[in-house]
């Protein structure tokens, strides 16, 4: 066995993704966007799909879920105003042409029906 001598390995540049000094708010409204049920889908069957209630601010949530802020968010979640998507409401928009806004915050993703 040959033995070799350990060096430090360099450092990563992350010129493009770590010079990014955008505040978490427009990183939020980056990854806010208008989406049908097709693309929601996948989070759903990935347990991570969330309602989000209309009188929460969807970035609001999303800035929570970011900042750790177990407080605020057990809150809403025993307070109905955040809630895992359940298999009913998954196969009523199954069937309907809804679009939904949504929030990426990984590894969930916030989500409600827009209104008609």
């Amino acid at each position: 066995m040959i033995a070799r001598e350990y060096s430090e390995p360099e450092r990563m540049k992350y010129a493009i993704l770590g010079g990014d000094s955008s505040s978490v708010a427009e990183k939020l409204e980056s990854y806010t966007g208008t989406v049908g049920w097709g693309y929601l889908r996948a989070h759903w069957r990935n347990g991570v799909l969330l309602f989000v209630d209309a009188s929460l601010a969807l970035a609001e949530v999303g800035a929570a879920i970011a900042g750790n802020d177990v407080a605020r968010v057990e809150g809403w979640l025993r307070a109905g105003d955040l809630v895992k998507i359940g298999d009913l409401h998954a196969a009523q928009w199954e069937e309907s042409a809804v679009e939904f806004e949504a929030l990426v915050v990984s590894p969930f993703v916030l989500c409600r029906p827009l209104s008609a």
